[in-house]
């Protein structure tokens, strides 16, 4: 019988927007692009040019720290441009898709049958590597030093999360085949985590070499850094473990069983400003232009590749992030409000005794990305422990980050945190600071002078 763990910190953010179960197959999208931004701590190396012709597979880019780390076309078609920023950095790779989508062949492969190391050569070729990333650091999984254990969250507890459960329920094949091949990488054990709320589909509860633990609690539950925190914890720099997207395991085992990479994967467009909520079938780097056009009820509104609390802002013209499998709009936010800090003139969400909603909750609230204030002076309340559900001192590790302080930032924890660990700090944060920013520069230090 599998292990519960029961979380008592966090908060459930309920907004309006939820996807329909429904799923939509568009027409392949005209232009795809590979932005190395969506990398951490990712040195690009160019190996295509404006003109080149590419297949699903083929390399683009490599990782200056490690030439063996590729990153592949996600479609076939011709490199048109490679958009650079300041100091050319370059921010991305686009692709004008030939509409037809073919593939280069890596040939099939039972991944029970293999060697660790054919294993590793697939991935790494083929650019399913990227899909494997570590902590420490959260960034893609170095091959030279493999993880005591490795982790999948089989469910999003975010606001407006994706539903693993309807996504997933017919790809138990291709799931199974991705976890066999992980096995083959860590001679520790494969923990697949889900949520003692939902009713899991069996594709998650049939999979074999795993280590099913469920977890019953709010939001941040199913962040896969606070799971690793309560199953296998990364105490220092060398305790190595790995964590996946449970799409980006049925990619690997697509990989595997066709000889394709086949970067396909079923997205969520959500948002209280979206006419047609649902999800669709979606390629990694699609446009998302087509998408959103005459699909806004209005113009003033928030694109965000990811969920409200740790998501980047998009432009609508923008490209589908490479971890990302949800697209949230919301309203801009950005109308004044007479007295709003002192008289809510609208229900929103809020752990603060002093507005009407919380004791009056709705069911569901329509936000958008007011601040409500603006950065003021850190002021200590004692709040982040309520929302941050591990057994650490968020505001001495804040502080600690802010100051460069590398012993404290060590002794504190840093080395097992994300910044979306701390996404519900910063909702909450009275003092309107940039915690996720905080955190980030911390590890960025850390990383660098660790």
């Amino acid at each position: 019988m599998a292990k519960t763990i029961k979380l008592t910190k966090g908060y459930d953010i309920k907004i309006e927007g939820e996807s329909l179960r429904f799923i939509s197959k568009l027409p392949l999208s005209r232009n795809f692009a590979i932005s190395p931004l969506d990398f951490t701590g990712i040195n690009p190396k160019m190996i295509v040019e404006v003109g080149n012709e590419v297949k699903a597979g083929d390399p683009l880019f490599y990782s200056k720290d490690n030439e063996k780390i590729v990153f592949t076309a996600p479609v076939s078609g011709e490199i048109i441009e490679i958009k650079r920023g300041e100091k050319r950095v370059i921010q991305e790779v686009v692709i004008l898709s030939d509409s037809k989508n073919s593939f280069k062949d890596f040939g099939t492969r039972n991944p029970n049958e293999a060697t660790q190391q054919e294993v590793i050569d697939i991935l790494m070729s083929s650019g399913a590597w990227t899909f494997i990333r570590q902590k420490p650091f959260s960034k893609i999984a170095d091959p030279a030093h493999l993880p005591k254990s490795i982790f999948i969250s089989g469910f999003d507890s975010a606001p407006l999360g994706v539903d693993y459960n309807f996504i997933l329920s017919n790809q138990l094949k291709d799931f199974q085949t991705g976890i066999d091949a992980l096995k083959k990488l860590s001679s520790g054990k494969i923990y697949l985590n889900l949520s003692k709320r939902l009713n899991n589909c069996d594709t998650f509860t049939s999979a074999k070499n795993v280590e099913i633990t469920n977890f019953d609690g709010p939001h941040p539950a199913g962040n896969v850094g606070v799971q690793i925190h309560h199953l296998d914890p990364v105490i220092t720099k060398n305790d190595i473990v790995w964590y996946l997207n449970p799409q980006d395991v049925v990619i690997i085992g697509r990989l595997f069983n066709t000889g394709k990479f086949d970067a396909r994967k079923i997205v969520s467009l959500a948002g209280s400003e979206i006419k047609k909520r649902q999800y669709y079938e979606f390629i990694i780097g699609a446009s998302l232009e087509s998408l959103l056009k005459d699909n806004l009820h209005s113009n003033n509104t928030r694109i965000i590749s990811g969920n409200v609390l740790s998501g980047k802002k998009i432009e609508k013209n923008s490209y589908l992030g490479f971890y990302d499998d949800l697209v949230t709009a919301i309203p801009e936010g950005d109308e004044e409000e007479f007295l709003g800090w002192l008289l809510p003139t609208y229900p929103r969400p809020s752990l603060s005794r002093s507005l009407p909603s919380f004791i009056f909750p709705a069911d569901k609230f329509k936000v958008n990305t007011n601040m409500h204030g603006e950065e003021r002076a850190f002021v200590v309340t004692g709040d982040y422990e309520k929302v941050l559900p591990m057994d650490i001192m968020p505001l001495h590790l804040i502080k600690a980050c802010m100051t460069g302080d590398l012993d404290n930032m060590e002794a504190l924890g840093l080395y097992e945190v994300s910044p979306e660990d701390f996404a519900l700090c910063e909702f909450i944060c009275t003092s309107k600071a940039p915690i996720q920013e905080i955190i980030e520069n911390g590890l960025n230090i850390l990383e660098k002078e660790a």
